[in-house]
């Protein structure tokens, strides 16, 4: 079972005193002395001047919360600190009756000064004399100390703290008894006001300091360069197209893009990249001197490079002083070259133009050359072999004596058909002879041995068409080798001519095929300088250090959070 600590019962008796009250409970307040009042508004006097007297700006402007009669009695401010200073016993007792302490603050205050070894008369008294010690008896430390266990010192307490483990006790959160006055309130609140203006004005400080120089200061320096030091540059601007031959109607699908800049979208990237690339810069330095004229004395150190400087340094200021930029809708290539006079860089523009025109003319130049290439052999091979079929037909002309196998036969069957219409005529007569009755033995003989001839001429005749020499060959077979050859000779020749038509095909194809560099706009040396931008280029920068310092102090305000 837990029982509450004891505390023991102090029993108080009235002190004989005149300046006591009979009931420290109830103090009298009505009865106060002069001397007592005079020292409190002193008391009040001194704190209010010290309160409107501090220079420094308070957020309420010149308005002065005075009272009249404050302001009056603020000459006699010496006197009253005087008498302040020379305040008796008594004086600052009526001061303490004057702060309306309950009955209970004042019991505690006499159990702390008897604690403490002290000797007060009153309960009034016991709150002096801790004052004057430098010991507040409304102290929460203080009102515990009180609570003391029957039966032991210091040291058997001391003892059992440190045998027992230590505890974290909870401070309650009980309402204040102070009574605030309106001159404190009014103190306090301008004190603030104070802190806050002081803390408002630093952090302004603070942040005009950062602006200046994360902001302000590089802005400056970027302007002086574009202002003072950047050397002059002269552009020259031109334009070109990449056209072709072939015309709108060229196919079905193929003559719908034909007149817009997508039939040559493919080239002119290719262009565009070309001129852009180390190649192009290059042949620019060996024909114009590019690295060269970037390395004059003249010009600024950001835009000068060394004389031996090497292509990659070169190339990286070709890649800011040409800019190429390649319009997907029109199909037109726009190039700006900037140098350190007008006319180097008209110069750049128009050697930059020719390579150009090279490298479209490169592009199709070897599928050109390859289609012609293909055409002009397979036309060669036809007429090659044309001309074999050819030489076929007259060494067999020559080698078997005929001209025309045609012919020949024709001749033949010709004499054959005759030979058998006499051999015909001849038995005719023949017949006629021997139906005499008695016919003539000489004419008989005579018809007969002609009949003999024709036949045997018929049969001759008949054996050059179908048997073989020994020389020539039968005429059917010498026929037969001319008709193969007369053949061979014809599909030759038919050969050839598609060979032809592919040729001429090859060569329109070849030529509608061909690209070419039209210029809309020629490169034109300026009078003026083109770059730097001075005011444009300053406020560019003010915005990206702005940006910058943006970004950074966001992140570090979230990070700062985070933490």
């Amino acid at each position: 079972m837990i029982t509450k600590p004891k505390v023991k019962k102090y029993r108080l008796r009235r002190s004989d005193s005149p300046t006591s009250s009979a009931r420290p409970i109830a103090p009298n307040v009505e009865a106060v002395a002069p001397d007592s009042t005079n020292a409190a508004v002193a008391d009040v006097l001194q704190k209010e001047e010290m309160m409107f007297a501090t220079p420094t700006d308070d957020g309420f402007g010149a308005q002065d919360f005075r009272s009249q009669t404050t302001a009056q009695k603020a000459p006699n401010e010496p006197d009253v600190q005087e008498a302040v200073a020379t305040q008796s016993p008594a004086e600052m007792i009526d001061a303490i009756r004057r702060e309306g302490l309950t009955g209970r603050q004042l019991r505690m205050a006499r159990r702390v000064a008897q604690k403490q070894g002290l000797a007060p008369v009153s309960d009034y008294d016991a709150v002096r004399l801790l004052r004057e010690k430098g010991i507040d008896p409304f102290k929460r430390s203080n009102m515990l100390e009180l609570v003391v266990p029957d039966g032991k010192n210091k040291g058997d307490e001391a003892e059992v703290k440190s045998q027992l483990p230590s505890t974290v006790t909870a401070k309650p959160s009980l309402p204040s008894t102070e009574v605030i006055s309106e001159d404190r309130r009014a103190t306090e609140i301008m004190a603030i006001q104070r802190d806050i203006a002081k803390r408002r004005r630093r952090r302004a400080t603070l942040l005009a300091i950062r602006m200046m120089v994360f902001v302000l200061l590089p802005t400056f320096v970027a302007g002086y360069y574009y202002y003072v030091v950047a050397t002059p540059m002269y552009a020259t601007k031109s334009e070109f197209v990449i056209q072709t031959a072939e015309p709108s109607s060229a196919g079905q699908l193929g003559g719908l893009f034909s007149g817009t800049g997508l039939a040559t979208s493919q080239d002119s990237i290719t262009v565009q990249g070309y001129l852009q690339s180390r190649d192009a810069m290059v042949r620019l330095n060996e024909d114009e001197g590019f690295k060269t004229h970037f390395s004059q004395e003249n010009i600024d150190a950001l835009q000068r490079i060394e004389l031996d400087s090497t292509n990659e340094a070169a190339y990286s200021l070709y890649k800011k002083h040409v800019r190429i930029g390649y319009d997907p809708a029109e199909g037109v290539i726009k190039m700006e070259v900037s140098a350190a006079d007008p006319e180097t860089s008209a110069a750049f523009s128009k050697k930059l133009i020719s390579y150009a025109e090279e490298r479209v003319d490169q592009l199709t130049s070897r599928l050109r050359g390859d289609q012609m290439q293909g055409a002009l052999e397979s036309r060669a091979e036809a007429e090659v072999k044309m001309r074999d079929a050819q030489d076929r037909i007259v060494e067999l002309q020559e080698k078997l004596g005929v001209l025309s196998p045609e012919s020949e036969v024709q001749a033949i069957f010709g004499q054959i058909t005759q030979l058998e219409s006499e051999l015909l005529t001849e038995r005719i007569s023949l017949q006629q002879f021997l139906a005499n009755p008695r016919p003539n033995e000489a004419k008989v003989r005579a018809s007969e041995n002609k009949i003999a001839e024709l036949q045997k001429l018929i049969a001759e005749y008949r054996a050059q068409l179908t048997e073989s020499n020994a020389n020539t060959g039968s005429l059917a077979r010498i026929s037969g080798e001319l008709m193969v050859a007369q053949g061979d000779l014809a599909m030759r020749q038919e050969f050839l001519a598609a060979a032809e038509a592919q040729f001429e095909a090859a060569r329109l194809e070849a030529n509608r095929q061909v690209r070419y560099l039209s210029v809309g706009v020629s490169p034109v040396a300026p009078d003026e300088p083109t770059y730097p931008r001075s005011f444009e280029n300053t406020i560019l920068a003010f915005l990206i250090f702005a940006g910058i310092y943006l970004m950074v102090s966001l992140t570090a305000s979230i990070l700062r959070e985070q933490v």
